[in-house]
Parts: C-alpha cells; structure tokens; sequence
C-alpha cells in the first residue's frame, strides 16, 4: 500500500523550522529527516519528519504545511 507523503523544498523546510540550509543538510546526513531526490536531482523533504522526535512514529498535524 503506497501512502501519498507531503514533501517540501529545503528552504521551505528552513523556515518552517528556523533553521539554517546547513543545519537541514546536516539532519538529512545524520538521518533525522527523510528526503527524496526528483528526478531533476533537486533534494524535497518529507514534512512528517520535520517535528517528529527520535524513536517516535509520525503524528504530523501542523497546519503551515498543509
């Protein structure tokens, strides 16, 4: 069963959170937030991954990224 996940752009995901590019591209290294590469090559984040705290399943509710 595939389940549609939201994704954004890593600037997106800077401000959502308040951080910088950097801090995201360390956090996609050291495996705290899921990504996908397009096909163009451009990386986008799974926004359910953003908040979640480690060892806890997604609950993702947050309304900005609807």
């Amino acid at each position: 069963m595939m389940i549609d996940r939201k994704t954004i752009s890593i600037m997106k995901a800077c401000e959502l959170v308040g951080v910088s590019r950097r801090t995201i591209y360390n956090w996609i290294a050291g495996g705290k937030v899921e990504y996908v590469r397009t096909a163009g090559g451009s990386v986008r984040i799974f926004v359910d991954t953003l908040w979640r705290e480690p060892g806890r399943a997604p609950d993702f509710t947050r309304k900005e990224a609807s």
